[in-house]
Formats: C-alpha cells, structure tokens, sequence
C-alpha cells in the first residue's frame, strides 16, 4: 500500500510540471492608451525600398551605373549613407569634374555628393547642354559652382516638412558657371545674357522633374535641380528668366502730376476752348 501511495504521489507531481512547463503564458494585453512605436528602418536603403530590403544583395562593387559615370566623370566611390533616420542611400558618390566630349573638363567646385543616378543626368546636361550653350556665346565652360547636395534636411529646411531630395542624394543647387577667363555666371543674375538663361532653363526642364529658381522665394539665388518621382509624371519648372533692371518697361515709371490750370478760368485754356 505505501508502494502504490508513492507512485501516485510521483505521477501527480509529474504532470503537474508538464502543464507548468509545456503551457506558455500569453502576452499581455497592451493598455488602450498604450503607443505603437513604428519600425525603425535598419538602413537608409530599407527606407527608401522597404522594409524587405536586403542588405546581403548591396556590395561596395562598382554599380553599372558607376561603370557608365566612369566613361564621362572623375568621382569617388563612398561608403552607404545610412541615416540619421530615413537620410541617406545607396550608389553615393563624391563628383569632381564632368568630361566634356572634346577632351574638356568642368570642375565642380566644391564637389558634389549625389546618388549615381542623379550624378549621372546632371553630369549628362553639363555635357549634352550647357557646355554647347556656354561655347555659343564664344566661351569655354571650366567650372559648375556647387552651392548645395547631399545634406540630411527636411524640405526648405523647415520643421515638420517632408524630407528633401537633398537628404538622398537626389538634388543639387547650382549658383553659377565658371568660364575659361575666369568669370562666374550666376544663374538667376538678370544681367547675365538672356538666351544662354532661357537654353538653360529649357534644357533643365525637360531633363530634370523638379527645377526651382527666380520665382520661387526661397531660390532667388541659386537653381534647385532635382530627379523625385512623382505620380503619372508629374514634373515642377519654377524658373522665371528675368530681364535687367535697365530693360524694365518705361510705363513702370510714373508720370509728373499736371500743371495747375492758370489763373482766370479753371477748367479751360488761355484762348477760352474747353479741355
């Protein structure tokens, strides 16, 4: 009888530790004012392509985007740009200088940190368009003032704003052309020659999506070129050529306050006719 005692004491005590080990307890409830803390990104790229991103599929080898700058660019390789927070990306690179197609170099001063892609389309207009349009007025373009790229910012640099394309390393602000005498051109400079302002502007339109300049307050000074997607193609062109301030319309200018009427018969002239 204490045999069988024994053994029932033992098999109770055993499947009382199966059910304390084998049965998990669930999670608790989260309060209803309980905040939900969103995902963070482990990487620029995963920002930019979703959080299923791989970061195992990027390397550091040279990109065919990288392989095609190479025939037409001096640039740099960098490391992946990797926040804070959703800022930066993938293919980023350091541009010095643009290969003109006659052998000619344009230095961009200082260089310019973009993605590959944009480097690649910018590089492409200062060969393809400015360059030919800067040669049509008798000069040589040797230089590309930078007064803007890659830099971790919100829109306009304003609070709570969207984040800007300068934050990816999708956008430049260019302030003037240096040419071979050594003069600078600065874009939104009224003086500076109309037709060469308009071919630029054109150009830039139809290469890039977003290009802001005169007309847009914050761009007064420089030119805003960038490469967003936005939905069925929508694209901004915000660039008002100026004319000179000695070119403005002489009807701008008011006119002298007339004459008071002489004294006698107000209203009407000396030989007594009506006005």
């Amino acid at each position: 009888m204490k045999l069988i005692i024994a053994l029932l004491a033992l098999l109770a005590a055993g499947c009382g530790l199966a059910r304390a080990d084998g049965v998990p307890l669930p999670h608790p409830r989260p309060t209803t004012d309980q905040a939900v803390v969103p995902a963070v990104p482990r990487s620029s790229a995963d920002a930019i392509a979703g959080a299923d991103s791989k970061s195992t599929a990027r390397t550091d080898a040279p990109t065919l985007c990288d392989q095609r700058l190479a025939r037409m660019a001096e640039f740099k390789l960098l490391p992946q740009r990797i926040g804070p927070g959703p800022c930066g990306g993938v293919d980023m690179i350091a541009l010095h200088s643009v290969l003109l197609p006659d052998g000619g170099r344009v230095a961009i001063e200082p260089e310019a940190t973009l993605n590959c892609r944009m480097a690649e389309s910018f590089t492409a207009w200062l060969r393809d368009a400015v360059a030919p349009a800067v040669a049509n007025m008798g000069a040589v373009l040797r230089g590309m003032e930078n007064y803007d790229s890659y830099e971790c910012r919100s829109r306009n640099r304003v609070k709570g704003a969207k984040l800007s394309e300068h934050a990816r390393g999708n956008a430049i602000d260019v302030r003037a052309l240096i040419l071979g005498d050594g003069r600078h051109l600065q874009l939104t400079d009224a003086a500076v020659d109309k037709p060469l302002r308009i071919a630029l502007r054109d150009s830039a339109c139809r290469r890039f999506t977003t290009v802001l300049g005169p007309g847009d307050p914050l761009h007064a000074g420089h030119i805003h070129l960038d490469e967003i997607t936005r939905h069925n193609g929508y694209r901004i062109c915000q660039w008002d050529v100026r004319e000179p301030a000695s070119m403005v319309a002489k009807t701008d200018v008011p006119f002298p306050p007339p004459r008071p009427p002489e004294a006698g018969s107000a209203g009407s002239l000396r030989d007594g006719r009506s006005l």
